[in-house]
C-alpha cells in the first residue's frame, strides 16, 4: 500500500495559510526570509519519493496557474509530470498534465489511490482536505517545516476535532531556524 504524506509550512501556532505568497491573507509570504539549502533539499527529496500529487481545490488552482510555466529542475519538471488528483466537487475542468478531478467520496477515493501500485502520494498545502484527511485517519506520515514564528490568525493544519498519534522519525534544525520533522503515525 502507498503511504500518503502531507507536508506542509507551519508556524509555531500552527497556522499553513498563504506561506509562500499574499492571496488576501494578512501575513502572507511568511516563510520567504527563512528560506534555504536545507528546506528546498527537503522539499526535492519529499517530491522525488512520490509519483502523485493529492491536492485541493484552492490549492490545485494555484499550483495549476504557477508550475506549468516552470521548467528545467528536477523541482519543477517532476510537479509538472507526475499524477495529480484533486478533490473537488465545484471544479469543471482539470487542465494540468496528469490531473484527475475526484468527485466522489474522499474516504473512498483516497483509499483507493492508496491500495494502487506506486509511490508515495503528496498532498501540498489544501488546508481543507489535509483537515478531512488527519479526521479520517488516512495521513501515514506528516512532512512538517516549522517555522520559528507565530501568526496569530490564519488557517490551522489541525482542526479542534483531531486527536492521533505519530512518531517524530526524523528531525533537522535549518540554518534559518526552520524544524523540519517527518512523523509516522503510530500503528492503529
Amino acid at each position: 500500500m502507498r503511504k500518503l504524506v502531507v507536508t506542509e509550512f507551519v508556524s509555531l501556532d500552527g497556522v499553513m495559510e498563504a506561506p509562500g505568497g499574499d492571496d488576501g491573507y494578512v501575513h502572507g509570504a511568511w516563510t520567504m526570509p527563512f528560506w534555504g539549502d536545507e528546506i528546498a533539499e527537503f522539499k526535492t527529496a519529499e517530491m522525488m519519493a512520490a509519483d502523485a500529487l493529492l491536492l485541493g481545490r484552492v490549492t490545485y488552482q494555484g499550483f495549476s496557474a504557477a508550475w506549468p510555466q516552470r521548467s528545467g529542475d528536477v523541482f519543477s519538471d517532476k510537479m509538472n509530470s507526475m499524477e495529480k488528483y484533486v478533490v473537488s466537487k465545484t471544479l469543471e475542468s482539470a487542465a494540468w498534465n496528469n490531473s484527475t478531478i475526484l468527485r466522489g467520496d474522499m474516504i473512498r477515493e483516497v483509499t483507493e489511490l492508496k491500495g494502487r501500485a506506486g509511490a508515495d502520494i503528496i498532498v501540498h498545502g489544501s488546508a481543507t482536505l489535509a483537515q478531512g484527511l488527519l479526521r479520517a485517519d488516512l495521513v501515514d506520515e506528516l512532512r512538517l517545516a516549522t517555522y520559528p514564528l507565530t501568526l496569530g490568525v490564519g488557517k490551522k493544519l489541525f482542526g479542534p476535532d483531531t486527536r492521533l498519534d505519530f512518531t517524530a522519525v526524523d528531525s533537522t534544525l535549518s540554518s534559518t531556524g526552520v524544524t523540519l520533522t517527518t512523523y509516522r503515525r503510530k500503528p492503529r
